[in-house]
């Protein structure tokens, strides 16, 4: 059962049409999720990150990788740790496995519990199910600074760290 269910991933996975993303999140979303993240980190310290995957490449699927694990690599290969405070996070959306996954860095995670990141999750999940994209990615930006707003007020300097602009890989 594994071996078959583990053969359908990669068969999903390898036939993902790179377009899937761009289906899903189009130029329009692409703007609105990027001018979303920057009018919230107006009132936060925390920095975040928003990629886009279809599918995932042949070797890392057939040794089972999660979109937890990719998250992972995509937080250090998107730098996402590297900011003064420790406050960046990482919002990962995997189309192919309906996965979305946040990772804050060490600074957010002392004082925010896992739970409260897998509920918005949770929700954008539903509403990506249901074909709002933009809706469902709009309105996690929203909680995930009103998160970092509670814990990571702006001060009268709050660069800008990192890139706003989402990330389609």
């Amino acid at each position: 059962m594994a071996r078959v269910s583990r053969f359908g991933r990669l068969i999903r996975h390898l036939l993902a049409p790179p377009w899937s993303v761009r289906r899903a999140f189009p130029a329009s979303t692409l703007v609105a999720i990027e001018a979303a993240i920057g009018e919230s980190e107006i009132s936060h310290r925390g920095e975040m990150r928003f990629a886009v995957e279809a599918g995932l490449d042949l070797l890392p699927v057939w040794h089972g990788e999660t979109a937890r694990e990719r998250a992972v690599e995509l937080f250090s290969d998107l730098r996402v740790w590297d900011t003064e405070e420790n406050s960046g996070v990482l919002i990962y959306v995997q189309l192919v496995d309906r996965k979305v996954e946040i990772l804050a860095d060490r600074g957010i995670n002392a004082r925010v519990a896992q739970g409260e990141w897998d509920a918005v999750c949770r929700e954008m999940e539903l509403a990506f199910r249901n074909q709002r994209y933009e809706e469902g990615a709009l309105a996690a930006i929203r909680r995930v600074g009103a998160l970092l707003t509670a814990h990571f007020p702006a001060r009268p300097d709050n660069p800008n760290e990192l890139p706003n602009r989402p990330v389609l890989l």
